[in-house]
């Protein structure tokens, strides 16, 4: 296919000065405001000039092989993506995980920007990379790493997609209530919400809530929690796990069914008791989300679509 008929998405992100210009008006006020509270604000110049520079640098390299659109992460959720494109994100981790649950296996490319500041474990390669990788992936010869997801459907047919990690609950700092339900086992519960987690999520969210529950009990309690705490479970694997955070018990809720793991063609199933507070979101971000309020109800499985991260 001649290149002009390639389609080539580039995934960009706002840095923090550009969010704190957007808040203040002008850089000279986010300049007052950050030294201000004793930051170093020549630390915010640095980030956003070598940000703008891999972006502009792999927008240029791009070009020779397709048609670029940017694409600000803002407008990912509601953009529909050309099936036979190629999406390049440059970015932190973050980044190519909020994209990849908008994509129907269209292959992403992760693009360090600043590899000094960011570790960068989805984002394999650096924008001096682009005109070599680009070019095998167009042609079907690069190899991607499957990612599986989890999925969340609720009983209107509303769904939603996560890539690292669902989280279920109380829209604020108040108790969730809910009934919860795992093959035969059911419970009324109130807690702080409940988090279900991919492989690639399982070395974050997941992680911590074990290691805090770890500490508080002196031990994990086997050796295959304490595998999973430590290194998480691969990405590709066909399972979720989930964690009720801070169950309490009383004469009407239980605390038993509090950590288990989703097997395939497994759900878990979630019945609302909140008024007006319950929220349902995915990979951290609040302002997507589906109102988990009384009487809906959840059910929470892998997804049947995979993600596709080029290696």
């Amino acid at each position: 296919m001649d290149a002009l008929q390639q389609r080539i998405v580039l995934v960009t992100r706002r840095t923090r000065l550009d969010d704190l210009v957007a808040r203040l008006n002008t850089i000279e006020q986010a300049r007052f405001h950050v030294e201000r509270l004793g930051a170093d604000f020549s630390d915010y110049l640095a980030e956003q000039a070598a940000y703008r520079a891999a972006v502009d640098a792999a927008e240029a390299a791009l070009r020779a092989h397709g048609r670029v659109q940017r694409l600000e992460r803002s407008l990912v959720p509601n953009f529909l993506f050309p099936p036979d494109c190629v999406v390049v994100v440059v970015g932190q981790d973050g980044l190519v995980a909020n994209t990849l649950k908008y994509l129907q296996g269209q292959p992403v490319v992760g693009v360090n920007p600043d590899p000094g500041r960011w570790d960068g474990v989805l984002l394999p390669f650096a924008v001096g990379d682009l005109s070599r990788i680009v070019p095998e992936v167009q042609a079907g010869r690069r190899p991607a790493r499957a990612i599986r997801m989890a999925q969340v459907t609720l009983g209107d047919g509303q769904t939603l997609h996560a890539v690292n990690d669902l989280f279920i609950g109380p829209r604020s700092h108040v108790s969730a209530r809910y009934q919860i339900a795992l093959g035969e086992r059911r419970e009324t519960q109130s807690s702080s919400g409940v988090i279900v987690s991919t492989g690639l999520g399982s070395t974050g969210w997941l992680r911590s809530l074990l290691t805090g529950a770890a500490g508080i009990t002196g031990h994990s309690g086997s050796a295959a929690l304490e595998a999973l705490q430590r290194a998480g479970f691969p990405w590709e694997s066909p399972q979720l796990h989930f964690v009720v955070r801070e169950p309490f018990p009383s004469r009407s809720t239980q605390a038993g069914l509090v950590f288990g793991r989703i097997e395939p063609g497994q759900s878990l199933q979630l019945v609302s008791q909140m008024p007006d507070y319950g929220v349902i979101f995915s990979d951290g971000v609040e302002q997507d989300f589906l109102e988990f309020n009384a009487g809906a109800q959840a059910t929470v499985g892998l997804a049947a679509r995979t993600g596709q991260l080029v290696q």
